[in-house]
């Protein structure tokens, strides 16, 4: 057979040929390393390789240490199982459970036309508006959620602007090139139709063609120009969603896993809850925001004098219809409803408890509890079952005295078929994957045994490693999942923190928010595949744009934990909570000493 005929069919197999070769290739880890390390690394370096090549599914990947840390001797199965629901995912599940009620009552959309409303529609003002919308939702919902919901506004918008996608990259081409590629059909997006339906049913009808009195080469050179602002429209949607959930201690895994971990590790850490979070990375995200609607408006075009200056010519023509489009769209929402209102009250009583929790910077409502008995998780679950009794209709006595009235079946706001449906499951057996993992590494000793090799890294200064783990896992998680990615060099970080005598959280929370900085490629997160599947981005386009997004996010990581982040969180310093692991050590070193001493008196 040929060589191109073999492999196709190697390729054909080649998840099943990985879950094979895998476990042999990397046997000898067994019998070169010391025995409860090498089994853990062993452990460690399979789930790592299945999750990056995804030859099993990565909530399957995830299910692996309930089996493997029990049968190799690293964990018993009563320390591995309960890792995989702790306090973190039920803050994790009360986020969802929070976003799905929001979907179900449509309020996500209103507050998207609403921003829109507010910024206007020139170019470079409304790709700011996407973003600042995308990215306040994905705080709250999921990023990949937020963004198949604003694309196809994005695009509804956009065929107002600039008409049709079709005819407009039809005019992009010269004359000759028109000729030669006629018989040549464009995708559109699968989602724009039915969108446009619903954004621009009556608006159709008042558009009015006028004459082009331009040249040929003006019109093309215009309908370039507005080629590459559709394109920074469909670029922008999915990095602002990466960008706005790091924000939040719910809006992306690694955050969670983050939190997990220091548990895990630090116990007496206490300075990450959602509200010291929040306010660390909310001022980050709002630079990176401002500095990547630069970039992008930059690179697409949208920068130029008309953001001062208003010219009556044919793009105010089409700024005008788009601004009348998004105007009439929000009125057919007609006014907020009792639900909306209810959903709107409990979302934001929802941000400001965990919010005032406990700030640090200032006393929170915790104070009125025992000590160490209420934390985030517990603030979540009970602001999102109310949801599931709580009318969405406004109650009314009058109801119960009028024989009249419609015995309609009480809805509450959110049912738990809905609620269900909305919850990824596998990101949560993804999380408690991560989480077991952790444990293991910390029981068996693997993390202090990398740690120990990694002692050269002591010489670089730790501003400088910031800068290093943060590029290195932004371009590691272009290639493998970043909820993978953190969850496997976090335990890395953590030891290396304490091998070279710097503050855990320095290099932890810089690592964090890398993995969730993935710009450059279709595959490197799920917003970035939705936008690419739309057919109107190239791989090249996101490369060029997303190299110096990733650029950006590393030198305002940086930023962020050498001025306000070590105000926050005593960086300086190396903190007692950190102690632990060392003590453990001195302590039976102590012990050991004075049993020989005590042996040699005797």
């Amino acid at each position: 057979m040929k060589i191109s005929v073999v492999s196709k069919k190697l390729w054909c197999v080649h998840k099943q040929l990985l879950l094979l070769l895998t476990p042999l290739v990397f046997l000898p880890l067994l019998f070169t390393l010391p025995e409860k390390e090498g089994r853990c690394l062993y452990v460690v370096v399979l789930m790592a390789t299945f999750w990056c090549t995804e030859a099993l599914p990565l909530a399957v990947t995830a299910m692996l240490p309930v089996c493997l840390f029990p049968t190799l001797g690293i964990l018993p199965a009563k320390k591995v199982c309960p890792q995989y629901f702790i306090e973190t995912n039920f803050l994790f599940l009360s986020g969802l459970v929070m976003a799905s009620s929001i979907e179900e009552w449509g309020l996500h959309r209103r507050i998207a036309l609403k921003v829109l409303t507010i910024v206007g529609v020139k170019p470079a003002w409304l790709i700011l508006g996407m973003m600042l919308t995308s990215s306040f939702l994905s705080m709250w919902l999921s990023n990949t959620a937020t963004t198949a919901m604003m694309l196809p506004i994005a695009n509804a918008i956009l065929e107002s602007l600039f008409g049709d996608l079709e005819t407009l990259k039809r005019k992009c081409k010269s004359p000759e090139d028109q000729d030669s590629q006629s018989s040549v059909k464009l995708h559109s997006l699968p989602s724009e139709p039915s969108e446009k339906q619903i954004l621009s049913m009556d608006g159709s009808s008042e558009a009015v063609e006028h004459p082009d009195l331009r040249t040929a080469e003006e019109i093309r050179s215009e309908s370039q120009y507005q080629l590459k602002v559709w394109k920074g429209f469909l670029i922008c949607i999915p990095y602002a969603a990466s960008i706005g959930g790091t924000a939040t201690l719910t809006g992306t895994a690694p955050n969670l896993i983050l939190i997990g971990q220091l548990k895990s590790y630090f116990p007496d850490c206490d300075l990450i809850n959602f509200g010291s979070w929040f306010a660390f990375a909310l001022p980050l995200m709002l630079l990176f925001l401002f500095l990547g609607w630069l970039w992008i408006s930059f690179l697409y075009g949208g920068l130029n004098t008309r953001l001062c200056f208003t010219k009556h010519d044919h793009r105010a023509q089409a700024e005008a219809r788009a601004k009348a489009l998004i105007k009439e769209d929000y009125r057919k929402l007609g006014p907020i409803n009792f639900a909306e209102g209810a959903i709107s009250f409990f979302f934001v009583l929802f941000a400001v408890l965990l919010f005032t929790r406990d700030p640090k910077f200032v006393t929170g409502w915790s104070v009125f509890f025992k000590k160490g008995y209420v934390s985030d998780a517990v603030t979540g679950v009970i602001i999102v079952s109310i949801l599931f009794f709580f009318p969405s209709q406004k109650p009314s006595l009058r109801w119960w005295f009028d024989p009249q009235a419609l015995n309609t079946p009480y809805v509450p706001l959110l049912s738990w078929k809905k609620a269900q449906d909305s919850v990824p499951w596998n990101i949560i057996l993804l999380l408690g994957g991560g989480f077991a993992m952790a444990k293991a590494c910390e029981e068996s000793g693997l993390a202090s045994w990398i740690g120990g090799h990694l002692q050269p890294l002591a010489e670089v200064p730790p501003a400088a490693a910031v800068m290093l783990i943060t590029a290195f896992l932004a371009c590691f998680t272009e290639f493998a999942s970043n909820t993978a990615t953190i969850i496997i060099f976090l335990p890395v970080i953590a030891e290396l923190a304490i091998h070279v005598s710097v503050n855990p959280l320095y290099f932890m929370i810089p690592a964090t928010v890398g993995c969730s900085y993935a710009f450059m490629l279709p595959v490197s997160t799920p917003p970035n595949s939705i936008a690419f599947a739309s057919g109107h981005l190239m791989v090249k386009d996101m490369v060029k744009t997303g190299i110096v997004m990733n650029i950006l996010g590393v030198l305002s990581v940086s930023l962020a934990m050498n001025t306000w982040g070590v105000t926050m969180f005593n960086l300086n310093s190396y903190p007692e909570w950190a102690h632990p692991i060392n003590k453990t050590a001195v302590i039976t070193n102590v012990q050991l000493s004075y049993v020989q001493s005590l042996n040699a008196t005797l």
